[in-house]
Parts: structure tokens; C-alpha cells; sequence
């Protein structure tokens, strides 16, 4: 479940012809705001949105060609190991491409990009975003963002999902028109030649496995021998538990009714045509639009609306809570964190809030007490430590993590983020009712307040920098 809302974007156009757009910030701590470089190990790097977990998961495979080059050296990384293609490229040469999972093929992509950059600078095509920009010149650094607000890589994006989806259409067709297949069931080990519909509609026949129409699946070889393997290793389609023999899985899926796979696993994503449909859009999504246009030409009849709660996870384990209330009870008895308690002797405000708790998830996911900068080998060693001596009260010093790297999520579901509140509590006491009297400004000496105004100095920095 992702967040409903963007909590920030920082982002700078690049124009075409060398301009650097440069993101600082002002103040007694430096920027860091790259993929998780920053505080502690910069070899510590999170290259893309996380997920808090949920029931059932899955995993995601990757297609394509066996390696993948660098953009800028002769370093090649396998495809099914394109995060560290990714992390080798942010820490040595500084570049961070923005929304990996909206390019279609990737190695195309990286190929392209790989070509222009031997005939033009890299400023040409990248925002540069400058961190530590209130340090000495020699510790500053630059790193480069490559995304799709420049026309060129919005275009290449384009034409790459253009050409992914013509293949994936000519490869279908040839399987639709295919009677030289051959399979065997899954279920009965009958074999099956002609059509891969005949297979397909007898297990949704006789065995009540039905997954999806044949004519909206493509790779379907590919498809079978991948749910044929997880059967081979004993493992269930929907939940993905493994079981300790063949006649435990079948019954296991026979009762629990699990003849089907399991929705949220994008392994199988690939397998479905209606995936490559648009740029971006999984099949969920496009299925959402198609369900709001019929919801269009119906009357808004609520009557049977259930909201279901959404569950907020701990800070420190994988507790959930359907209320706030809640966790914050488990976060001070389980583990003497008052979160309430630091917001109001620190005098936090919403945003400072969200820094707080995306830099307590950043810190948890990478094994490191923060209050002791020590790293341990699991979250589970983690939290017995800093129970033990009592860390998860010691907060480091606000400078630490009041930084604008922290007002992205650390997971993209985080609901405790939604939760957050700038009154000064809204679990612990009733809502105070007392008429708050407002004073309006005193504008009868209008011209000394423009006088003194900081907005002078704003914009007499701005002029000298000009």
C-alpha cells in the first residue's frame, strides 16, 4: 500500500546546453540528500523506495540480456544484479537515475546513455546536486541526476516502452497461432499437444487453476515451467509456504482453495500482456482506471462503505497496530520510546517529525544504533542491544537527522507517517475547546516593517549572487 501522499520532490530541470542546477542548503549541517548517502557508511545506499512487509510477498526476477555496462567504465553487472550496477555507479561515479523500475529495458537505456555521454558533458543531460555545501570546497561533492524532466530521456523512455510492447504483441500473435505446442499438467500429468489453450482451460476445468485467459498471457512456456519449478520444490503457488512432501502441498491447496497464484508476486508480472500496456502501470493500476470508468455511469450509492484500518509498523520490530494509540503504547513498554514525549520536549513540528521517523526506519533497516553508531549483523541483534543499554531513547543531535534526505520515506508505505500531528497531542488529552484570540499584525507603521523586513536580505543575496 503506497503512501497517499508525496511528502517531498526535490528536483531541478536541466536545460540542454550545460546549465548546472544545484540544490544547497544553508545552515550548520550539510546536504545529503543521494540515495542514503550521508550519515554513517556511504557504502550504506538505498537506491529505491522499500516496502514494510505484508502478507502474502513476493519477489521480483529481472528479463533481459546476461549483463548489463557500467555507463561510464568497462564494469558489467548480470542483469539479475542490477542494484549493484546501480550502487557501483552512485558511489564511483555519482550518478543516480530516477525511476529505474519505469525503464522498459534496461540495457538499451544504459547503452544509450552510455553513447551520449562520450560526445557531449554529462552536465548537459544530468541536475547536479551539491552536498556538503556549507563545507570546505575540497569536502564538497556533486552528484548528478539523470530522470525523465529532460525531454531526451522522457522521449528514450518512451520509445523503449513502444518497442518492449510491439515485441511482447509480435510474440503473443506467434503463440496464439502456435499448434505445435506441447504440455503436460500440473495436476494429473495428462500431456497435451496442439494449442496452449487446451491446457490452459483443462487445469481451469478440472482443476479449478485458472490463470487468466491464454490470450492475455504471453511467454506462456516460460510461465508454466516457472509455477511447475515452485510445485518441483514443494512450495504452495498463492501463500508460497513450503511444505515437506508432494501429497501435503496438494492437499494444503485443495483445502486452503490456493489453486492460484499469488497476486502481489511481480515475478508473474511479466507473463501478463496487459503490464506492458502503458508507461509505469502495472496491471492493478490499469485495472483501477477501468473499474472508476464503470463506477462513472453508476449512481454514488455509499450505503455499503467498510473503511479497513490501515496498520502502522513499530519503529524498532514488526509489530502492527491498527491504531496509533496503540503503537505508541508498544513503542514505550516494549522498547521505553516515547515518541510523543520527544515531540514535545524538542518541540517538533510535522515536518521535523517525518525527518525523525524516516531517519529511526533508515537506521533500523541498515543494523546501526544511532545512538552509538555501532552496526550489527540483524535487526534482531539491533534491537537487543538497544534495549539493553537503553538506546532508543539517545537521540544524536538534531543536525544528525534534520536534514532534507530524510523527508523521503525510508519505506513507502510507512502509514505512521500519515499519522503525524503538529498539535501538541491528540491521543493523550481531550481537544481543548477555549477560544484562541488572534492578533493581527500591526501594519500602522507599514514602512519601517517593509524596512525591516528579511526579505531584503533575501533578495540582496540574490542580487550579488546574480
Amino acid at each position: 500500500m503506497a503512501l497517499p501522499f508525496l511528502l517531498c520532490r526535490v528536483m531541478a530541470a536541466p536545460k540542454t546546453q550545460g546549465a548546472v542546477a544545484r540544490l544547497e542548503e544553508d545552515g550548520d549541517g550539510s546536504c545529503s540528500t543521494v540515495a542514503g548517502v550521508g550519515y554513517g557508511d556511504s557504502k550504506d545506499c538505498i537506491l529505491e523506495p522499500l516496502s514494510l512487509p505484508e502478507s502474502p510477498g513476493g519477489t521480483t526476477t529481472l528479463e533481459g540480456s546476461p549483463s548489463v555496462p557500467c555507463i561510464f567504465c568497462e564494469e558489467h553487472f548480470p542483469v539479475a544484479e542490477q542494484d549493484k550496477l546501480l550502487k557501483h555507479m552512485i558511489i564511483e561515479h555519482k550518478i543516480v537515475i530516477a525511476d529505474v523500475k519505469l525503464v522498459a529495458d534496461f540495457q538499451r537505456y544504459v547503452l544509450y546513455w552510455r553513447k551520449r555521454f562520450t560526445e557531449q558533458p554529462i552536465t548537459d543531460f544530468c541536475s547536479v546536486i551539491r552536498i556538503n555545501s556549507t563545507a570546505p570546497f575540497e569536502e564538497q561533492d556533486n552528484y548528478f541526476l539523470l530522470c525523465d524532466v529532460l525531454p531526451e530521456d522522457r522521449i528514450l523512455r518512451e520509445e523503449l516502452q513502444k518497442q518492449r510492447l510491439k515485441e511482447i504483441l509480435e510474440q503473443q500473435q506467434q503463440e496464439r497461432n502456435d499448434t505445435n505446442f506441447h504440455g503436460i499438467c500440473m495436476f494429473c500429468n495428462e500431456e497435451f499437444l496442439g494449442n496452449r489453450s487446451v491446457l490452459l482451460n483443462h487445469m481451469a476445468r478440472e482443476h479449478a487453476f485458472n490463470i487468466g485467459l491464454p490470450d492475455n498471457i504471453v511467454n506462456c512456456n516460460e510461465f508454466l515451467c516457472t509455477l511447475q519449478k515452485k510445485l518441483d520444490n514443494l512450495q504452495c503457488l498463492y501463500c508460497e509456504k513450503t511444505f515437506r512432501d508432494k501429497n501435503t502441498l496438494k492437499d494444503h491447496m485443495r483445502k486452503k482453495q490456493h489453486r492460484k497464484i499469488n497476486p502481489k508476486n511481480r515475478e508473474y508480472d511479466r507473463f501478463y500482456v496487459i503490464n506492458y500496456l502503458e508507461l509505469g502501470k502495472s496491471w492493478e493500476e490499469v485495472q483501477l482506471e477501468d473499474d472508476r470508468e464503470l463506477l462513472d455511469h453508476q449512481e454514488d450509492d455509499w450505503s455499503d462503505w467498510e473503511e479497513h484500518p490501515a496498520s502502522a509498523v513499530c519503529l524498532f520490530c514488526e509489530k502492527q497496530a491498527e491504531t496509533i494509540e496503540k503503537l505508541y503504547v508498544h513503542m514505550e513498554d516494549a522498547h521505553k520510546f516515547d515518541l510523543l514525549k520527544i515531540k514535545s520536549e524538542l518541540g517538533l513540528n510535522f515536518y521535523q517529525q517525518v525527518k525523525l521517523v524516516n531517519f529511526i526506519r533508515r537506521q533500523v533497516h541498515q543494523c546501526r544504533c544511532y545512538g552509538c553508531h555501532v552496526k550489527f549483523k540483524s535487526k534482531a541483534d539491533l534491537r537487543t542491544h538497544m534495549e539493553e543499554t537503553k538506546h532508543t531513547s539517545l537521540l544524536p543531535d538534531r543536525k544528525t537527522w534534520d536534514q532534507l534526505e530524510y523527508y523521503f520515506p525510508t519505506y513507502e508505505n510507512d502509514t505512521l507517517l500519515c499519522t503525524l500531528s503538529d498539535s501538541e497531542s491528540d491521543l493523550t488529552a481531550q481537544d481543548q475547546n477555549e477560544d484562541v484570540p488572534i492578533i493581527s499584525e500591526d501594519t500602522s507603521k507599514l514602512y519601517a516593517l517593509k524596512q525591516s523586513s528579511i526579505l531584503n536580505q533575501l533578495l540582496l543575496r540574490e542580487c550579488l549572487k546574480n
